[in-house]
């Protein structure tokens, strides 16, 4: 008896070391049960994906996927299926020798994407080929983008032993407010604080210790939600450092040769020292992603002499996963533009838009200054209309752009918005005038977007895979988002290197590489109206030509010429024609220009072009 006294006080101990009974309140936590690095991860949409077959039997069509029958509609060999509840929809066409039906997956918006905290966001379009499987049946895989968020947090103690956490979201780099805030502990409730102007801590959030299993359980404000974050598994750290703890040092390796058309070499068969290679690719590896300002690299590649020389990955990245490009796929619009102009397309950077796109009409706001607004004024962010992304408060911000609903059809949006400046005398940049662009192509080719493409990039550049994304009317977007893998966006750069040639398929004419990459814009405080303090916050100087950037890269005491396409976060395809090099970048330093935008120098200036031999 007194034995099974014994048990049961003991076993009630151990319940009252977990529980305050009387107050159901979570146990108290110490500072050293915090310490370590903890996950939370979720996907985003209930899409479709996995093998979908199509049959015809007689003059009927009928498409299935996980058990889902899709609508079809075929206009000869035009082909189109819907798939029920919003799943998704296929649009393409039946090949001449009927054994392939190619075409796009049409991947539907997330509605609780947290890049799009007010609404859904944008659709996707996929290539996909339906292949011959059997009498009057097509079967093909869809892989559609997928929608993930994770976050880390990561405490530890500083120099002086003070209790930090630094929150890292790999997809979106929003990181609680600060890049490093102080950790408090009382009890169970755990403070996120950070210092203001006066030197005082505010609060920036707050979190609960929870047990069976240890968690942490907040609200996180750009789900909208209270969220569980566990420890980390070794599986769940490749999102939070550059590579994973206690792996070997970095040894150069030539990257690896695919059925992509890369040539690859070692470094010094093209003069490059490749002891230099290892250093960087050394320190981007054993980086800090919790430093007050990381460099978040993702990808870093390098060709030179049409070779490529360095591949490496980082925070799990790879070869085979699309990247967002952000804005730097904007300069798929001059790419395209060119191929248009080089195929006999009666377009060209003096196309009057609004003449061009008039059965979008009539239009709000009429101004006899709109008819001036050339192609040319859209690929220079020139246009004059009311279009400004860093103005939250002009009306053709892509932000308000996108979150507005009273008009899905956002060239319409743009054609109605009213004129700030006379045409061609104000640099104002502006996602709204590319993807004007983008309705400039479509009208003059007559070809959907995303096809247009296609056949005029993608294929030809042996892009694989890759997703672009749509306006909510299905139409493409052409202000920047397309998923591409880093191989092929380096394909580009080195085409244009080449003359506009890729393996000896001509992309565009060397005639449109020298015209679309000279500077046609000085990006200063006159051309933007902006006083040199205000100015310095939103841009950092250069020429503009059509969609592509023009900087120069600081080596040493000289400036070498270079020509860019870039995006947020560090998405950057960099040529450096006098040295015969292309290099990629991709990143996730999302808002933090002062960090990403010193690649081009710090890296590029610093590190490679002193690392070349002659």
């Amino acid at each position: 008896m007194k034995i099974w006294r014994f048990t049961l006080v003991l076993a009630c101990l151990v319940v009252l070391t977990r529980y305050d009974i009387a107050s159901r309140a979570p146990l108290a936590a110490t500072e050293d049960e915090l310490i370590g690095l903890w996950f939370y991860g979720t996907a985003f949409g209930q899409m479709l994906r996995g093998e979908v077959t199509l049959e015809r039997k007689g003059g009927r069509w009928r498409a299935t996927c996980e058990g889902l029958e899709a609508t079809a509609a075929v206009n000869g060999d035009d082909v189109r299926l819907v798939f029920p509840r919003g799943k998704g929809q296929f649009r393409g066409a039946v090949a001449a020798n009927g054994r392939t039906v190619e075409g796009f997956w049409l991947r539907p918006g997330v509605r609780e994407d947290p890049r799009f905290p007010d609404g859904a966001s944008q659709p996707f379009a996929t290539p996909i080929a339906l292949h011959y499987s059997g009498p009057e049946k097509w079967s093909g895989k869809i892989h559609p983008l997928e929608d993930h968020f994770n976050l880390y947090l990561k405490v530890f103690r500083d120099e002086r032993g003070t209790l930090l956490g630094a929150f890292r979201d790999p997809s979106l780099n929003r990181i609680g407010g600060a890049s490093r805030l102080r950790v408090t502990l009382q009890g169970a409730a755990i403070e996120f604080s950070l210092r203001n102007e006066t030197g005082e801590f505010e609060a920036a959030g707050a979190a609960t210790v929870l047990r069976e299993p240890l968690r942490l359980k907040m609200r996180w404000s750009d789900l909208g939600r209270e969220i569980e974050l566990h420890r980390c598994t070794p599986e769940e750290t490749a999102g939070f450092f550059p590579r994973p703890p206690g792996a070997p040092a970095y040894v150069y390796r030539q990257p690896e040769a695919k059925d992509d058309d890369w040539k690859t070499a070692r470094g010094r068969a093209v003069d490059i020292d490749e002891d230099a290679l290892v250093r960087l690719v050394r320190k981007i590896s054993e980086s800090d992603p919790a430093a007050p300002r990381p460099s978040l690299i993702h990808s870093v590649l390098v060709a030179r002499h049409g070779r490529l020389v360095l591949e490496e990955y980082f925070f799990g990245h790879d070869r085979e996963t699309p990247h967002d490009l952000r804005s730097a796929g904007k300069t798929f619009a001059s790419v395209m533009l060119g191929a248009a102009m080089m195929n006999g397309v009666d377009i060209s950077p003096e196309t009057r838009v609004y003449d061009l796109l008039k059965a979008l009409g009539p239009f709000a706001n009429p101004d006899p200054r709109k008819a001036k607004i050339t192609l040319a004024h859209l690929m220079t962010h020139t246009a004059g209309l009311a279009v400004n992304d860093n103005d939250d408060a002009s009306p053709g911000n892509e932000g308000v752009m996108q979150k507005q609903t009273a008009e899905p059809d956002w060239w319409k949006y743009t054609l109605d918005l009213p004129l700030t400046h006379e045409p061609g005398t104000r640099y104002a940049y502006g996602s709204a005038n590319m993807n004007l662009a983008g309705a400039a192509l479509t009208a003059a080719t007559g070809i959907w977007l995303p096809e247009l493409f296609d056949r005029t990039v993608a294929h030809p550049l042996g892009f694989d895979p890759y997703h672009w994304n749509l306006m909510p009317s299905d139409e493409g977007y052409l202000g920047g988002g397309a998923f591409l893998r880093p191989r092929d966006l380096l394909k580009v750069g080195q085409a244009y290197l080449d003359g506009g040639v890729w393996r000896g398929r001509r992309i565009v004419k060397e005639s449109w590489v020298a015209l679309s990459t000279a500077p046609w814009v000085d990006v200063t405080p006159e051309t933007t109206g902006l006083s040199p303090e205000d100015f310095g916050e939103f841009y950092a100087g250069g020429k503009d030509g059509y969609t592509w950037h023009r900087y120069g890269i600081r080596v040493g005491d000289r400036v070498v010429e270079e020509y860019e396409a870039n995006g947020n976060g560090g998405q950057m395809l960099i040529v450096v024609p006098d040295f015969d090099l292309v290099v990629v970048f991709t990143g996730g330093n999302y808002r933090q220009g002062g960090i990403w935008g010193r690649w081009r120098d710090e890296i590029i200036g610093g590190e490679i072009l002193p690392a070349i031999t002659r």
